[in-house]
Parts: C-alpha cells; structure tokens; sequence
C-alpha cells in the first residue's frame, strides 16, 4: 500500500486529490490530507509520496520540502502548482516531479506510476513464500498487515484478504522479526508499518483494526516500536 500525503491550503483541492487517488487502479493508496507545511511537518508518520502546493502561507512548498529532506531522503515530493515560476527552485530539494494546476487524473496516475517504478528500483523488496490452506501464496513484507492464531490455524491478513496456514504462531513470529513484525500479545504478529497508535491494552492499526496488548508483552512492544520509528527518520 502507498501511504501518501496532499498538503495544499485549498480544501476543495486536497478533497480533489483524495478522491483521484483513491481511485488508483495500479496500486492501493492510503491518504492523509494536511492543510499547511507546518501541519506535515509535525506529523510523525513517513509517506512514499508527498503532493505538496507550492504557494502556502506560512512556510510555502519549497521551504517545507527542504524541512521534509532533511528527515526522508527518499521520500517522492510531487509539486502542485498554479505557477510555473517555481519550477527550478522545486527541483533544488529534488522535486519527482512538478505538475501545472489543474493537472487531470490521468496525469496523477502516470506521475504515481513512474514513481512507483522509481521505488521498485531503488528498494527492491523480499517476497515471501507461504504455504495455505489455498495454495502457495507470495507477499511482500509490506502487503501483511497481521498474523493471528486461531482455533489451531495461522492466519494471514492482508489489505486483499485474508489466508489460512498451518504452523506455531512463534515460528512465524521468528520468521517476521527481521522484517519488523512483533507480538503485542501471544496471539498475534504485528506489522509494525501498519500501527497507527498503542494506547491502554490496545495496539490500532492503519486499517482500524483493534488489537489486543497483553500486559506482558507491552513494554516490550512498544520500546520496538519506538525503535523501528527512529529507523524511519
């Protein structure tokens, strides 16, 4: 799943952009909308791809993206603007690319589709083989949002379905670690990537699933999890 950022001070642009992007045949995107630099920047969450307006009171496009840079040297920023004078300082903070509003939905998708070839290329990622109760499956690390152990079965839920396996929940525990996944509770394996917040005894994710946090295992899983976001700074 792409998680993606539109940060643009007009709302009926960022609603615009929402719906385009949800509309997305190549690849399913998770949006968050924010309506200022300063509002993108204080959020703690990192993107694959950032819409960015060029012209915003406050800090405008060009000095949140240096700000931007400065944490995610990989993160793609694709530049929205009425203006085609800030193209060249757009590309000094290396700009994906910079779109001319209005820019139509068959542009938005190409643009998503370089950028996703572009990301291909620079992080090539593992797939993994897991053998079901339906067949052979291959999975990125990415497409597993959990694992859960139930009524003697393991099984695998994704943001396309969910698949069914024989086998311990502690072998695949030790299985997913070194992609980061962990237990917050004897049940489960976490994608820490999909947790959007640990509050109480409970661990939520960025589909809104509700996972239990035992007691037990809950100091360890959260200094993980704050391990695996120093990572992504």
């Amino acid at each position: 799943m792409l998680n993606i950022a539109v940060c643009d001070d007009e709302l009926a642009i960022r609603m615009k952009m929402e719906e385009i992007l949800n509309r997305y045949p190549g690849y399913p995107c998770r949006v968050r909308l924010f309506e200022n630099g300063r509002q993108l920047l204080e959020d703690t969450e990192s993107f694959d791809i950032v819409f960015l307006d060029v012209d915003m009171p406050g800090l405008d496009g060009i000095q949140t993206a240096g700000k931007l840079r400065e944490r995610d040297k990989k993160v793609k920023i694709l530049y929205l603007s009425a203006y085609q004078d800030y193209a060249p300082s757009a590309f000094l903070v290396h700009a994906f690319a910079y779109l001319v509003k209005p820019v139509q939905t068959e542009v938005i998708w190409g643009q998503l589709d370089e950028a996703i070839e572009y990301m291909h290329l620079e992080e090539p990622k593992t797939v993994l083989d897991f053998q079901t109760t339906e067949g052979r499956i291959r999975l990125t690390a990415e497409d597993i949002v959990y694992f859960e152990y139930m009524e003697r079965k393991v099984y695998i839920h994704t943001e396309q379905g969910c698949y069914g396996m024989s086998g311990r929940i502690t072998d695949v525990a030790e299985k997913m670690e070194p992609f980061d996944f962990y237990m917050p509770h004897k049940s489960f394996v976490v994608n820490l990537y999909h947790v959007k917040a640990i509050k109480g005894a409970e661990v939520t994710l960025m589909n809104g699933c509700v996972l239990p946090l035992s007691q037990k295992k809950a100091a360890a899983f959260r200094e993980r999890m704050n391990v695996f976001l120093l990572k992504r700074i």
